[in-house]
């Protein structure tokens, strides 16, 4: 006769229930007796009186408090939950119930705790830490309340963003870190040995998003992107992560409308999923429930005006810097579009403003609240003869973008896109002070490692 099949069980199932699904499953089916748990997780702290414990107990899912008393549960239970040190990985039985004055509402009453791995003293303390410190210990730092609270925000802003674009009709399509040139300029470029040749990490995948945006029309890439700026300040990363969507036939106008409402829509769905990790960051969701469309939108020449009139010291015909951000948004609730820049200050490939060839359809969008820039943008150049013309005052080697002029060659067409630093949003979204808490393994100026 044939075996009987297995019986399917699913991977769900046989992980087990987690705090966040006991959390929702004690708001409807909590009693007397309790929500039956089974929880495999950490010990993240404890505190004692007497005959109870309270542990901070956590499994990736979140964080919540279970209480061991000695009269419930086996005296071999209790004495491990007293002596277990933290950071210890745990399993415990008992059952879940809803508590108001509880954090984050529900209470776990043990039944059985057991120790599965003891672990050794933990160097990351309860006490105040320099961020030398804990960036050190990243590798263990990213185990506490506020940074499980980060990495649930930065989730959510790339699974809404990736969201936001499918909904419009884009197609994720990953773009190479290795390069033969340049994009955004040489004079930050990592080099790299490629075999027998040179090659570059990538600054950008938008050179390879335009080839493919003349396929699938909407496209766009998420990845690492790497600058060699020796910059120290709070708002820079030398690795950091790009959003870079790219439209074929869409000019100025329509990139800014796509960015918008990428914009709002992300900080609707943070205000919607994640507002319990952002009130654990502190972070004030006023500001952010006021982000609607449209966005105020001036030209680079009157935000030179405004920027005058506040006595920043800009002088027309440099970029912006992080002063002259934060001034011109200082008054706003919402982020703050500028376009038309000088062509001398922006990259090669930008389509010239009608009527002033020393301007550029590019766009730059400001935060508000001090974060400064968080997208830059443009319309493209699809003309040949003018990309061509650009490449050479740029000083750049005409054939390694041979494949790029190849797509003015054949069918060429208006189209634009801009890029959003992952780091920045997240770090605006959470009310962060320096963008090194925005990525789980920041690379800065004077650290690799961990």
């Amino acid at each position: 006769m044939p075996a009987s099949p297995t019986p399917h069980v699913s991977w769900k199932d046989r992980m087990g229930p987690t705090l966040d699904g006991l959390r929702r499953a004690v708001t409807t089916e909590d009693g007397p007796s309790g929500v039956p748990a089974r929880l495999r997780g950490w010990l993240a702290g404890r505190r004692s009186s007497g005959r109870l414990l309270f542990l901070n107990f956590r499994d990736g899912s979140g964080f919540a408090q279970v209480v061991v008393a000695k009269n419930r549960v086996p005296p071999e239970s209790f004495e491990a939950a007293r002596a277990c040190p933290l950071e210890s990985a745990v399993e415990i039985s008992g059952a879940a119930f809803a508590d108001a004055r509880a954090p984050g509402g529900m209470e776990v009453r043990a039944e059985a705790f057991a120790v599965i791995c003891a672990a050794e003293p933990y160097p990351i303390s309860p006490k105040e830490h320099g961020a030398q410190f804990l960036l050190d210990h990243r590798h263990l730092w990213l185990r506490s309340k506020r940074q499980h609270a980060l990495l649930r925000i930065r989730d959510e802003v790339l699974h809404s963003f990736r969201e936001y674009l499918r909904e419009q009709g884009f197609v994720c399509a990953d773009t190479p870190i290795f390069t033969p040139n340049a994009c955004e300029g040489t004079t930050t470029l990592f080099e790299t040995q490629y075999f027998d040749r040179r090659a570059y990490l990538a600054q950008s995948g938008q050179l390879y998003n335009e080839a493919v945006a003349l396929s699938v029309g909407r496209t766009y890439c998420l990845g690492p992107t790497f600058r060699a700026e020796k910059s120290k300040t709070r708002r820079h990363l030398i690795e950091f992560w790009m959003l870079e969507p790219e439209v074929a036939w869409a000019e100025l106008d329509d990139i800014v409308a796509l960015a918008e409402g990428l914009i709002c829509h992300t900080v609707e769905r943070l205000l919607e999923r994640r507002a319990l990790e952002l009130e654990a960051l502190g972070r004030d969701l006023a500001p952010l429930r006021r982000i609607r469309a449209p966005f105020p939108r001036i030209t680079y020449d009157e935000a030179g005006e405004i920027l005058a009139g506040k006595g920043t010291g800009f002088t027309l015909g440099d970029d912006f810097g992080a002063p002259d951000e934060t001034a011109l948004t200082e008054d706003l609730d919402r982020p703050l579009v500028i376009t038309h820049f000088p062509a001398a200050i922006k990259a090669f490939y930008m389509e010239p403003a009608p009527g002033r060839p020393d301007r550029v359809l590019g766009l730059d969008i400001i935060a508000p609240e001090g974060y400064g820039e968080i997208v830059g943008g443009s319309q493209r150049i699809h003309d040949p003869g003018l990309l061509r013309r650009r490449i050479r005052e740029h000083r750049l080697p005409e054939d390694a973008f041979s494949w790029y002029l190849d797509l003015r060659r054949f069918g060429s067409v208006p189209h634009s896109g801009f890029g959003l630093g992952i780091e920045r949003f997240v770090s605006w979204m959470a009310g962060l002070s320096h963008l090194r808490e925005a990525i789980p393994f920041p690379r800065l100026l004077y650290r690799l490692s961990p």
